[in-house]
């Protein structure tokens, strides 16, 4: 199949003509309007440099509040209260450490100076939000993500010590759930979120979820 072109209209094609990978457009721009259209079809930037790639791979990862695991291990960090969590105290910190802290496997990060601006424009519209995890008062870990409806669709976290950000998803899963989030994005498996829960879902029932609120 094509890879779709994307011009300065706000469309994008249908998800179900993504190649195998779950890739579908390139192009387009950054602006809100179009990243929130984006995550209410389940489509969502992903690239190293220019242009712009967008995916909406098929299944897709998931996590929904009421299948989190938590290890007995973690269960007893939590207890010892080692970690304060916060929900956006400082969102701009935690897009920058997801930007700077290196990763296993990876040679740099798709959170370029562009992205961050973008997200941190829809931070203060409302639609992103930030999970802080901070120990003696420094943030050592944290992720973000969009909201839109009982749906959260996280992009990117980062750890500076062991546990950090585990302690903060596992937080924010638990505190979700009380405020009525049904679905937790994941877009493509990682090791680290299926430990805690995490599954497979066919893409269509993943847009039946997301759009059942809109």
């Amino acid at each position: 199949m094509p890879i779709f072109e994307l011009s300065e209209d706000l469309i994008f094609p249908p998800v179900d003509l993504a190649e195998p990978d779950g890739l579908l457009a390139y192009g387009g721009d950054l602006s809100a309007e179009r990243l929130l259209l984006a995550y209410s079809e389940g489509i969502f930037p992903w690239y190293d440099e220019p242009p712009i790639l967008w995916w909406s791979p098929d299944p897709r990862f998931v996590l929904f509040p009421e299948d989190l695991k938590i290890s007995a291990s973690m269960k007893q960090v939590l207890k010892k209260g080692i970690f304060t969590i916060t929900v956006n105290k400082d969102f701009p910190a935690v897009i920058a450490g997801c930007r700077k802290v290196p990763r296993r496997g990876q040679d740099g990060t798709w959170i370029t100076r562009d992205v961050e601006k973008a997200y941190i424009s829809l931070h203060k519209a409302g639609y992103a939000h930030s999970v802080e995890c901070w120990q003696n008062g420094e943030l050592v870990g944290g992720f973000y993500g969009i909201q839109l409806g009982t749906s959260f669709f996280g992009e990117s976290m980062f750890s500076l010590v062991s546990n950090a950000s585990k302690a903060a998803f596992i937080t924010f899963v638990q505190y979700a759930a009380g405020k009525g989030i049904t679905l937790i994005d994941c877009q493509v498996y990682t090791d680290h979120l299926a430990s805690l829960g995490a599954g497979m879902i066919p893409r269509a029932e993943f847009l039946r979820i997301i759009k059942k609120d809109q």
